[in-house]
């Protein structure tokens, strides 16, 4: 049995081996304190599993979605880009649903990337901004994150020859697995690269939500210029303790979501019209479960940052999101790290 190539630029998923790791642990009888993937442990909003439940009892969701999205959905999505951002979308070529944002991540390498090209990825960041780029058959050029310039990429440092062979960009803040923000200043920086060199941005906001209080996430979209050279990935994950339901949205440049578009339309038939239902109520809905919800992980982190504080751990980053992210002793790897603590 012969697999393509491709496979073979492709590391096991991370997550996945942790899982592994960690179900060992459990045969073995350890009780294990989940500090992998950024799965919220708690349940779904009530009203939004209530539309959920109403709209598959309703016929008319049983048969195939529009491939863009119902156009309830893409409205309700504009409708909470407009409140939450104040951004103004065309609900009807400049939002398009998603079967949640890992998707849409991983499919607009195909709409953009041939062979030769390069994706500038985060290093570290979401494993899919690479694999994504792998299985296009173009090549990830890592942008690091250090804490020197809080996690913000450097984007003089990036080679001229590698910027001219760059087609795509990812950037993702509130960072994972960082916790860093950006600023609306960082923003018109890799807005203005990106005119430079002919770069689509692609902006992952699947945390703008996840915080300490206080703190108002902004997105790339706000930002002068940005929906000229690229879109922002969101979904309901987070957000809405959605990660199992499969349900997101690409926004932002029309040319850019058409292009996705031609992909998800030939790999793809949408998403179920029942969660697309209950994903509006939950976008139009009052929000009020993000109060207890970051108090809930505010606790836990403060929790875990005066245990590492005890142990003697500096440099640690919890600037927003629900991540941790901790320096590791020097000679060591962090799978290895990991694996050692299982």
């Amino acid at each position: 049995m012969r697999k393509s190539r491709r496979l073979d630029t492709i590391p096991p998923y991370l997550f996945a081996e942790i899982d592994k790791k960690k179900a060992a642990a459990l045969a073995r009888g350890v009780d294990v304190i989940n500090l992998g993937v950024g799965d919220p442990d708690t349940p779904t909003p009530s009203e939004i599993v209530q539309a959920a439940h109403v709209a598959i009892d309703d016929p008319s969701t049983h048969n195939y979605p529009p491939y863009e999205g119902t156009a309830e959905f893409r409205k309700a999505v504009a409708t909470y880009y407009q409140r939450r951002f104040g951004v103004d979308l065309n609900p009807d070529n400049e939002v398009m649903a998603l079967i949640g944002s890992k998707e849409g991540i991983a499919h607009i390498a195909l709409a953009f990337l041939d062979a030769g090209d390069i994706a500038l990825v985060p290093d570290p960041g979401y494993p899919v901004y690479g694999v994504g780029t792998r299985l296009a058959g173009a090549e990830p050029y890592a942008m690091p994150l250090t804490i020197e310039r809080d996690f913000l990429p450097d984007f003089s440092t990036i080679p001229t020859d590698i910027a001219k062979r760059a087609k795509i960009m990812h950037l993702n803040y509130p960072n994972n697995p960082t916790g860093a923000v950006a600023t609306a200043k960082f923003f018109a920086e890799a807005i203005s690269f990106a005119i430079q060199y002919d770069i689509v941005i692609a902006h992952d906001l699947a945390y703008s939500e996840i915080g300490p209080h206080g703190y108002r996430s902004p997105s790339f979209l706000q930002v002068p210029g940005a929906k000229d050279v690229g879109i922002e990935f969101n979904s309901l994950s987070k957000t809405f303790n959605m990660t199992g339901w499969r349900i997101g949205m690409a926004v932002g440049n029309a040319e850019v979501i058409a292009a996705l578009g031609v992909i998800k339309t030939n790999v793809d038939s949408g998403a179920f019209k029942a969660i697309q239902k209950a994903a509006i109520t939950g976008l139009l809905g009052d929000q009020g479960h993000l109060g207890p919800l970051n108090d809930l992980y505010d606790r836990r982190r403060q929790i875990l940052l005066e245990g590492l504080k005890q142990l003697g751990w500096e440099k640690v980053s919890a600037a927003s999101t629900f991540y941790v992210w901790v320096p590791i002793p020097e000679g060591t790897t962090s799978i290895a790290f990991a694996a050692r603590m299982l």
